[in-house]
């Protein structure tokens, strides 16, 4: 894979006053802007061109990153006049993503899989990468059974917002805001999207208190 997208046009709204004046992706963790963590996974997968729908307070995530040379990729950005979800915004990057398989990570995750194991060519229209369910997603959002994503099998578990799509998910999209289940549960049901239970150190950045304990652990 040459590309990869990192999700960051996202308000955040959870953060409270943390991101009254500063978008989400540039907090800091250990003295670093949260997606930096992001950057540097893709860049030790192997992957220098990168690119980032930006939204809310973009312009602040622009001049931080500017055009990724500083971490040695090379950053494009789709710039979304109003933010259009998780779906919405992979749809609009596409002509930006190319005709290949690409990863897309939340830029409010950190972990430590390692994204240059994930499968280059998925067998299916996409490879999800699933972790045990936190304490404040406790239903999880599907299940895995010998490798392949369905619906209703087994014990639920939680996507980590990590995983590897092929354009032709979205070919039947239409322009505008939707989230990502939209193309994934028809997916999912017509048996083409793959998947792995993760067991190593994944953190979700939403709340204060995320941001204080990975603080005090990083």
């Amino acid at each position: 894979m040459k590309k990869a997208m990192i999700l960051a046009a996202g308000r955040g709204q959870r953060m409270g006053e943390l991101t009254a004046k500063c978008p989400k992706p540039l907090l800091r963790v250990n003295g670093r802007y949260l997606i930096d963590y992001a950057i540097s996974s893709i860049k030790l997968a192997g992957i220098r061109e990168i690119v980032i729908n930006v939204s809310y307070h973009g312009d602040q995530i622009k001049n931080a990153l500017g055009d990724g040379m500083q971490h040695g990729v090379s950053i494009t950005y789709s710039e979304e006049a109003e933010r259009l979800e998780t779906g919405g915004g992979i749809f609009q990057a596409l002509p930006l993503l190319g005709t290949e398989p690409f990863i897309v990570v939340s830029s409010d995750i950190m972990t430590n899989y390692p994204l240059w194991e994930l499968p280059q060519q998925p067998q299916g229209l996409a490879h999800l990468v699933m972790v045990s369910n936190p304490v404040f997603h406790p239903e999880g959002d599907y299940g895995l059974q010998d490798g392949q994503i369905g619906l209703d099998v087994g014990q639920k578990l939680t996507y980590a917002n990590v995983g590897v799509y092929r354009p032709e998910l979205f070919s039947q999209c239409e322009a505008g805001y939707f989230r990502l289940t939209k193309v994934l549960n028809p997916a999912i049901a017509a048996g083409q999207v793959s998947g792995e239970h993760y067991h190593g150190a994944w953190h979700n950045i939403g709340t204060p208190a995320d941001l204080a304990a990975v603080n005090a652990n990083v």
